[in-house]
């Protein structure tokens, strides 16, 4: 075949993948629209003072930190303010260089105190345990560095409670934030996880751990972001509940039932992805014992987290969200297709595998692929229209979808100067910010096929939300 027969035959596939993947996205959308409306139909009274049912469960905070200095007591004095009847707070400071340590000791007046748990989970040596003076129920871990895995692991070993909750240290939970993801454990027995969606802090007004005013981030950066993080838990993980499918429960915020996680090994120290990894495993484990089960989403803005402000950044982040998902879909490989599998293993593990993990590579060769056809005269202005419209265009069609979702139902940005804002960041979202951040992905691609090792997902925060005394 010559070079511009596979040229030609390059374009044919990649406009038929662009197709398949948009087309998969848009049924995702249907079937998330119809579980929010019937979410919101069922929830329409919750804005209303209620009072404790007496059936919420005790819940541990995991609060796993390294080099946090700059949001760690935002990011505490806010769970501490939660409205929940029994809960403590559990800071693992995971060997900070910075003065992450220090600044909890004098925010909360820790104080050591000894104190033994049962070690379920092997972590690296603890150092001390700091109770604080003020607040009974926050209790902090100083241990050797490990990593995030790690030092959750070392958290669920001091965990109280039949719940856990993983909170990133630089999050901001709602007052209700932790009674609405609790909810799918009181409404279904069997529920063994539950996820609630992620809103970008950058922007907002954060005053003694409350979150006082919700505005758009100044930045370009961050703001291209708010719409990827609607489109991808609005639908992105709202349309795989019905199917008891979900994947992915952010690790900025998601609760577990304890016993569980433990049975199930606790977090895996040996891969970046330990969130994913987790609640793949949690399937694999229960699809193939054939024990009933469920993993939820909890569709309500109930989790505010800063995200990057610099490409630097953004390419850290996205390369290890992409070696995390390597390493999920690997690891667990076995449900792939197994007669156990369920949907996850028939239907959420294979889009992700396809539509997901493989998108990076078709997405930037496409890109190259059709560019060097219309140079070399094998791809036709008509071909090159055409292609245009069904990569960009069913991008822009998938984030305008869920803006205007975001604004029928939510609407935590009521500003007029909000929403054109908004629909701003949708074109340029789509016009070079997403093929940016598909290169920074295919980058994570190959640092998982090199087998190249990572330390913790640090990132360089801020802290600009927040009103510093």
């Amino acid at each position: 075949m010559s070079m511009l027969g596979v040229l030609y035959a390059s374009q044919i596939f990649f406009l038929l993948y662009f197709i398949g993947i948009n087309g998969v996205y848009i049924l995702l959308n249907l079937v998330a629209i119809s579980s929010l409306k019937r979410y919101l139909d069922q929830h329409a009274l919750d804005d209303l003072p209620r009072p404790y049912s007496g059936f919420e469960p005790p819940i541990s905070l995991l609060v796993p930190a390294y080099n946090e200095e700059a949001t760690i007591a935002a990011s505490v004095r806010s769970l501490l303010q939660l409205e929940y009847p029994e809960y403590e707070v559990v800071v693992v400071n995971d060997g900070s260089s910075d003065d992450t340590l220090e600044v909890m000791i004098r925010e909360f007046r820790m104080a050591q105190f000894p104190e033994a748990f049962r070690k379920q989970l092997e972590t690296h040596p603890m150092r001390s345990v700091y109770r604080s003076a003020v607040f009974p129920n926050l209790r902090l871990i100083d241990k050797e560095n490990g990593g995030k895995a790690d030092a959750l692991n070392a958290g669920i070993n001091a965990a109280r409670y039949p719940l856990f909750c993983a909170v990133d240290a630089d999050s901001i939970l709602q007052r209700d934030s932790l009674r609405r993801a609790v909810e799918p454990f009181l409404e279904e027995p069997l529920t063994i996880a539950s996820g609630g969606t992620v809103r970008i802090a950058n922007g907002c007004r954060v005053d003694g751990g409350f979150l006082t005013e919700i505005d758009l981030p100044h930045r370009l950066l961050p703001l291209l972001q708010i719409v990827e993080y609607l489109r991808a838990f609005l639908f992105g993980r709202l349309g795989w509940v019905p199917l008891n499918a979900v994947l992915v429960i952010s690790g900025a915020f998601g609760v577990f039932r304890r016993d569980r996680v433990t049975e199930a090994g606790g977090y895996r120290t040996d891969c970046v992805g330990e969130d994913m990894e987790l609640v793949v495993r949690l399937h694999r484990t229960h699809r193939l014992a054939r024990r009933p089960y469920r993993i939820s989403f909890v569709p309500d803005p109930i989790c505010w987290t800063e995200a990057p402000e610099t490409l630097a950044v953004l390419k850290s982040q996205r390369s290890r969200w992409q070696r995390g998902l390597s390493e999920s879909l690997a690891l667990n490989r076995s449900l792939f297709f197994h007669r156990r599998g369920g949907a996850p293993g028939w239907l959420a593990m294979p889009f992700m595998l396809i539509f997901e993990w493989f998108s990076p590579v078709v997405e930037t060769a496409g890109y190259a692929f059709v560019i060097a056809g219309f140079l070399l005269g094998a791809l036709s202005v008509e071909a090159l229209v055409l292609f245009i419209l069904v990569a960009v265009g069913f991008g822009l069609l998938l984030s305008t979808s869920a803006l205007l979702l975001e604004e029928l139902s939510f609407h935590m940005y009521p500003k007029p100067r909000h929403m054109l804002a908004m629909v701003g960041a949708v074109l340029i979202e789509n016009l070079g910010y997403r093929q940016l951040v598909s290169f920074y992905r295919l980058i994570g691609m190959w640092q998982w096929i090199t087998n190249k090792t990572a330390p913790w997902g640090r990132m360089t925060r801020s802290g600009s939300w927040q009103v510093r005394k």
